[in-house]
């Protein structure tokens, strides 16, 4: 009978099932046939629906009690659509029973309304708490979303935020509820006094300084690392300073006591006291299992000795983690499924033997390469690129390096370029897949500027992923051909009457789609008058023109190593100049027709990781622009000639070395240096210097005006200020720049930067003074859009005078678009 009763009690209180006025006998389950099913207490679902739901039927046959009526209350339960389920039967005739399905609607959430925050944080917790129209809401729910909200605002210091949410019905829908939340975030929680005890072997300022990142002090200085505490970072600081313990060898160190009390109503006090334990030394370091490898070959790789400090960090970077760690050595010859074990061996006084079991297991070959995410550019564009081939030996190395060519093409977000290895080791293979995120990176460049005392504006189209092979085909134009990685840009510039400039060129990366031979074709005109300046006279007008092409044809090299490129062009330049001013302070070049042939080769080695945010790797090229010496040819007397007749075949060679180098510090803060050089010269010392060809230095490194002269920018000063007025034959810059992201994403990457810069320009050697250079320092941001590139803002102080200057130049702001070298 007790049994009976309790069964009874279970099931009502547990599922939801009643049999009032129904003797059952809960020892002895009968068979039932339903002969009728209704439903109570729904007002707005539909009542066929939740029947079928409950799995129940007419005619179904059950077993009571039994398994189908706690099935069909757990199904309804499932629905997470009710406050009550129960079951009922209302009543028996012989083996027929007729069921009642009761049920309690929850109501549904028609609104949020926040009090107390601001709009931002609003959308955030929309986000986080997934109040959306139509959720059905439960006492849980409320919990939870108050839970939500304080961990939302202890994140960001707050960490005695208070939360009320209330609910109110909402008359304009059925069985709609709205939510109202209030929330005071009080003042931020700081740290009054952070106490360490215990410590002897490091000083406390050093810990609190550079160890405890996040869990600062209150004080007066702490403009760039503010005091807050938040409850998640003190704990990762607490393990920092265990880990830094660790390094000094001290593996038994440990917090025995810590606490977080009030300071006052608003601000905390932490006492942490740690027990330092003893140093620990390696001493035998045993390797077990190594085949491919001589332990004495390991051993050198892992720098690590008899005798060292028991840095447990260091030895699991050396053994995995760092670029040319032990497991790396491995997987760069195929051993994917490498493994490798530190075992304790044995602890004696402040020594530690230590055993490496090692499990090189068999080598993996790559069966398939997976491409996913490509959208608009083909299979064939991407696959050219990477170093990862089915049926050669898997390699990391050969990863990281597809990984960086597929940045460097800038289809794909490199942020989000992601190869995963799938290994099989039933065969002894691996597939590899690729995931990639399509960037836009067509641009549009619609932008205005200020040169030579006029505005002037400009229209650049960019196809950075063009593909002539499909310009026939209806079908590809969508807008245009995409899809083959080949680049073709027209621009046009302009100011009206007084200047104008066109160009068109295309690239082609992969010239027969064989090997990575890059063929370039370009064609620009130029052509510059005074008369919005200078005179209004249309009949009497200074003018310059320029008509130019130029073919180039590169390589990538397998020697030294497959960074390196070699680049050769050939290009040729008509001036036309009519009683044209703008030069002739240089070399009494005003009038007549003037013509240069350049051939031009660059060698260079790139390794740099990503083209919109650099982090690690080098750009280091060495260049050589020359003309034909038809001077050192002929028996022509150069000295007596006119300037017109000496200069009609520009003769000059020019020289350039450029390096930058990138070097991540800590996280993503990045520091970029740069050194550039460049040099004129001529062939006949009667022909002299060329008077195109030079540098002009200074400023943002943009002008719309070069005829021939590299445009050098140097922060801090004015646009080419720092050329001498005989011209710039030779220059130097240096810079330095430390660089931080703000925005790392597909539709935007943003950073801001520190800089220092320092150059000058000499007319020639007898002048050229490498300590004599012109300095500046300031601040800049680099915005990338996918549709425009890249915008540079910068602010500068030259801190030396430009020609003319008596003191300091002062501030400047800058302007830049496009991505400088």
């Amino acid at each position: 009978m007790i049994k009976k009763i309790f069964l009874s009690v279970l099931l009502i209180f547990f599922f939801g099932i009643t049999f009032s006025q129904i003797e059952i006998d809960y020892e002895n389950p009968e068979e039932y046939e339903i002969a009728g099913i209704q439903t109570r207490g729904i007002k707005y679902l539909d009542h066929t629906a939740l029947i079928q739901v409950s799995g129940l039927s007419a005619g179904k046959k059950i077993m009571i009690p039994g398994d189908d009526i706690t099935g069909a209350v757990k199904k309804l339960w499932d629905q997470k659509m009710f406050s009550d389920v129960q079951i009922n039967a209302l009543k028996t005739e012989g083996n027929k029973i007729w069921l009642e399905i009761y049920l309690e609607e929850r109501p549904r959430l028609s609104h949020v309304k926040y009090f107390g925050i601001k709009n931002s944080d609003q959308e955030e917790l929309n986000e986080k708490l997934g109040l959306i129209r139509g959720r059905q809401i439960t006492e849980n729910t409320l919990v939870l979303s108050k839970n939500i909200i304080k961990d939302f605002y202890a994140e960001k210091g707050f960490s005695k935020t208070k939360v009320r949410i209330f609910k109110k019905q909402d008359t304009t829908y059925q069985n709609a509820i709205t939510l109202n939340i209030y929330i005071d975030k009080q003042k931020k929680t700081k740290i009054e006094n952070l106490q360490l005890d215990g410590i002897t072997i490091f000083t406390v300022r050093k810990l609190k300084w550079f160890k405890i990142k996040d869990t600062k002090e209150k004080r007066w200085y702490g403009l760039f690392k503010p005091s807050k505490y938040i409850e998640e970072k003190y704990e990762d600081d607490k393990k920092k300073i265990i880990a830094e313990y660790n390094k000094e060898g001290y593996r038994d160190a440990k917090i025995i006591k810590d606490s977080v009390y009030n300071a006052n109503e608003r601000n905390v006090n932490i006492y942490i006291k740690i027990d330092e334990g003893k140093q620990y030394f390696f001493r035998d370091i045993k390797w077990v299992g190594n085949k491919k490898y001589q332990t004495e070959f390991l051993e050198k790789k892992l720098q690590i000795k008899k005798g060292d400090i028991y840095n447990r960090e260091k030895l699991d970077n050396r053994l995995t983690i760092d670029e040319d760690a032990i497991g790396n050595i491995y997987m760069d010859n195929g051993y994917l499924f490498f493994n490798i074990r530190t075992i304790e061996k044995k602890i004696e006084n402040d020594s530690i033997d230590i055993e490496l079991r090692m499990y090189e297991g068999p080598k993996a070959r790559i069966n398939k390469v997976i491409i996913k995410g490509n959208d608009r550019t083909n299979d064939n564009v991407i696959r050219r690129e990477l170093y990862t081939v089915p049926g050669e030996l898997f390699s990391k190395s050969d990863i990281i390096r597809s990984i960086r060519e597929l940045a460097t093409l800038g289809h794909f977000d490199p942020e989000q370029i992601v190869p995963t290895p799938i290994p099989n080791p039933a065969n002894g293979t691996v597939d590899i897949e690729y995931s990639l995120v399509e960037r836009g990176n067509d641009r549009v460049e619609i932008s205005g500027g200020w040169g030579a005392g006029m505005l002037v504006g400009r229209l650049g189209l960019s196809f950075n992923n063009f593909s002539i092979q499909n310009i026939f085909e209806k079908v590809s134009w969508r807008p245009l051909p995409t899809g083959d990685g080949q680049k073709l840009s027209i621009s046009a510039q302009t100011n009206g009457s007084a200047y104008q400039y066109y160009s068109i060129s295309f690239q082609e990366p992969w010239l027969g789609g064989k090997k990575p031979n890059s063929l370039s074709v370009s064609i620009y005109y130029n052509i510059q008058t005074n008369r919005s300046y200078y005179n209004p006279n249309p009949e009497n007008l200074e003018k310059a023109r320029v008509i130019g092409s130029s073919i180039g044809f590169g390589r990538r090299l397998k020697w030294p190593d497959n960074y390196f490129t070699l680049y050769h062009s050939i290009g040729y330049q008509k001036y036309i100049l009519d009683d044209w001013k703008y030069r002739s302070y240089i070399r009494n070049v005003s009038d007549g027709s003037y013509n240069s042939i350049t051939f031009s080769t660059v060698f260079g080695r790139n390794s740099v990781d990503n083209p919109l945010y650099s982090r690690r790797g080098s750009d280091i090229s060495l260049g050589v622009e020359l003309t034909p010496p038809l001077s050192l040819f002929n028996d022509k007397n150069y000295s007596d000639m006119t300037n017109q007749e000496k200069y009609k075949w520009i003769e000059y060679h020019k020289w350039t070395f450029k390096a930058r180098w990138f070097t991540q510090i800590w996280g993503d803060l990045v520091f970029h240096t740069k050194i550039e050089f460049g040099s004129l010269a001529y062939y006949n010392k009667d022909i002299g210097y060329s008077p195109l060809g030079g540098y002009s230095l200074g400023g943002s490194g943009m002008s719309y005006y070069s005829y021939g002269v590299d445009i050098i920018g140097l922060r801090g000063y004015d646009d080419g200020n720092l050329t001498p007025s005989a011209g710039g034959n030779i220059y130097t810059k240096y810079t330095m720049e430390l660089r931080y992201p703000v925005v790392l994403g597909e539709s935007a990457t943003v950073f801001g930067l520190i800089y220092t810069d320092a150059g000058n320009a000499w007319s020639d050697t007898k002048t050229f003074n490498i300590f004599n250079i012109k300095r500046s320092a300031g601040v800049g941001v680099r915005i990338f859009l996918p549709m425009l590139g890249q915008l540079g803002f910068d602010w500068g102080y030259g801190f030396d005078s430009q020609p003319g200057e008596a003191g300091p130049h002062g501030s400047e702001f800058h302007f830049t678009m496009g991505q400088q070298f």
